[in-house]
């Protein structure tokens, strides 16, 4: 499957592609057993105050920049991102990853499809294979503190290479499955579409609750994940998350700047 050229759209110096849910579905249906690796990324706030915290001298924070930007797909996934978007000038599709995840599994994957799992554990793998019975499931579990393990990444890319499946779902959460998309590529040989999916299929299998429809479209799912999880994630959301309207505000006076008068 050819990779055709898009007009990418630049916000907050990262490149997204133009594709909301269905279109990236379209995409993906389009990868077939065998095809040249490809991955799709989906940053929503917390993945771009992540990289503007690090910045690129940081070591991680230059391998981050790198997997974003080397990425065959990337894709907005968060209300909030695409609002500021169009505050700032700039229209971002929407194409939540959870809803990606769900979508490919239900409508584009097909009977008898491999399918390749970085992350969960056993029950979540039965859980899938369960719901899908007509897929291949093979699964991959690392260990925690994936991201400070070079042994444990390297391992998790090999699987990646070498799992000869159709659709990769890495779910270790973010940055360590962006690091890990990108060195599957880097290492050559690999097949397939990487997906880096979070904890979509929590969601999926029910392990997590999706906050209601009507919350999401008011862009206030973070609300609902934070009381469902207040001390895993009030410091994302409280703290860090808000550092994001600091960053469009600069953003876009530096465009405007930008401009000739």
């Amino acid at each position: 499957m050819p990779i055709e050229p898009r007009a990418r759209r630049d916000f907050l110096g990262l490149a997204f592609d133009p594709l909301d849910t269905d279109a990236a579905l379209r995409w993906l249906d389009s990868v077939e057993p065998g095809h040249c690796f490809v991955y799709v990324v989906t940053p929503n706030v917390d993945h771009l105050v992540r990289l503007d915290t690090l910045g690129r001298a940081d070591p991680l924070g230059a391998a981050l920049w790198q997997a974003y930007e080397r990425a065959t797909l990337v894709l907005c996934d968060s209300r909030i991102l695409a609002r500021l978007a169009r505050w700032c000038g700039v229209t971002l599709p929407l194409a939540p990853g959870s809803d990606l995840t769900a979508r490919l599994l239900d409508e584009v994957a097909r009977d008898g499809d491999r399918i390749a799992l970085i992350g969960g554990d056993a029950p979540l793998l039965a859980a899938l294979e369960q719901r899908y019975p007509l897929l291949r499931f093979v699964q991959h579990l690392p260990p925690m503190g994936l991201i400070r393990d070079e042994a444990a990444l390297d391992a998790a890319a090999a699987f990646g290479r070498d799992s000869a499946a159709r659709f990769l779902l890495i779910a270790v959460g973010s940055p360590q499955q962006e690091v890990v998309a990108a060195r599957i590529a880097a290492l050559g040989g690999a097949r397939g579409a990487a997906l880096c999916i979070g904890a979509s299929l929590d969601f999926i299998t029910g392990r997590q609750r999706r906050a209601p429809v009507l919350v999401q479209r008011l862009g206030l799912e973070w609300a609902h994940r934070l009381g469902s999880q207040p001390r895993r994630l009030w410091r994302r959301y409280l703290v860090e998350g808000p550092r994001i309207f600091r960053m469009a505000a600069r953003w876009r006076r530096e465009r405007q700047g930008a401009v000739p008068r």
